[in-house]
């Protein structure tokens, strides 16, 4: 289990062994299964290279830390790196500074909006003009997809070698430009591609592991502080935010990737990437939208990650219709 400064298991040569051997198996699986029923569902479906391309802007806090030092120094070197890329093609370092979530259609309080440091979840399930029990994130004043795909996109950018190659040689193997990449199964291969640079890295990462050293570093829990803690989650970009006070949480402030590709409209009325993957999507079929309900699946939402009302009566909250 995971607890603060690390896990609850100690290594040992019989675990090692164990773990390398489901590594093996796991690799195998992506290298032989994964991977080629990703370009087989392409030649089957061209056309969702050109659907639900969502918002232009991607997000990235880095995956996997690769050099000693403070675990949210973003600018360290990173398995994936950190970055913001804009919808012009122009590549920026995260200033965690420029985020703020946004509630002006979200059943929240209007003193909610607020940078998560110093947020709040006031709860306002009558608002007008509110459809969402999801906050707007909005990173420079915009939005931004999160997950395997903007990874992708971010390190591209960056030049970064493992996921640039990857990229290209599947591309190059589809037929496919890198234009094509923001797109239904553009994430799909993204997220492919991640996995085996994930199973690659881990053998080396599993060379590392020295039997019986200790598998957690001691933490103390202070009587006051205020912490943030920024991670590159398998669906992208999250951040937790807490205040202690007394030795106890005071504040605990969450800005998941959910939340990010989920969002509703922002004050000025700019929708989330989830939505703008949606909007001028024609569909073959009224009756069975599936075009809807791919887009939808290839940011591999969660929805646990939104507040949820059930009415037992079966009543109807609302209506919404995407024009």
């Amino acid at each position: 289990a995971l607890v603060p400064g690390g896990v609850t298991s100690e290594v040992t040569s019989d675990k090692i062994a164990v773990f390398s051997g489901k590594l093996q198996m796991i690799s195998e699986f992506v290298d032989d299964v994964y991977i080629p029923a990703i370009f087989t569902v392409a030649g089957a479906y061209q056309d969702y290279f050109t659907i639900g391309s969502g918002c232009g802007r991607y997000l990235s806090y880095g995956t996997f830390p690769l050099e000693d030092g403070p675990s949210n120094a973003l600018d360290c070197r990173r398995l994936q790196p950190a970055g913001l890329l804009d919808s012009n093609g122009t590549l920026e370092g995260v200033d965690i500074s420029k985020l703020t979530e946004v509630v002006a259609h979200s059943r929240y309080t209007s003193d909610c909006t607020q940078h998560p440091a110093m947020g709040k979840t006031t709860p306002a399930a009558e608002k007008a003009d509110a459809y969402s029990w999801l906050k707007a994130p909005r990173m420079a004043g915009g939005p931004a997809e999160v997950g395997p795909l903007a990874r992708a996109m971010v390190a591209c950018a960056s030049g970064d070698g493992i996921m640039r190659e990857l990229v290209e040689g599947a591309l190059s193997q589809a037929g496919a430009g890198a234009e094509v990449l923001p797109s239904v199964l553009g994430r799909h291969l993204a997220r492919a591609l991640e996995a085996k640079a994930v199973a690659g890295a881990m053998r080396g990462w599993l060379g590392e592991l020295v039997p019986g050293e200790p598998a957690a570093t001691e933490v103390t829990i202070p009587e006051q502080a205020s912490g943030v803690g920024l991670t590159g989650a398998p669906r992208g970009a999250l951040g937790h935010w807490i205040d202690i006070t007394d030795g106890k949480i005071s504040r605990y402030q969450l800005v998941v990737p959910t939340t990010w590709n989920g969002s509703p409209r922002d004050e000025q009325g700019v929708p989330g990437p989830m939505e703008q993957a949606l909007n001028g999507t024609k569909i073959k079929d009224p009756e069975n939208p599936f075009e809807i309900v791919r887009i939808i699946r290839s940011f591999d939402p969660c929805l646990a990650c939104s507040v949820h009302l059930l009415d037992a009566r079966g009543a109807v909250r609302g209506v919404y219709r995407i024009v």
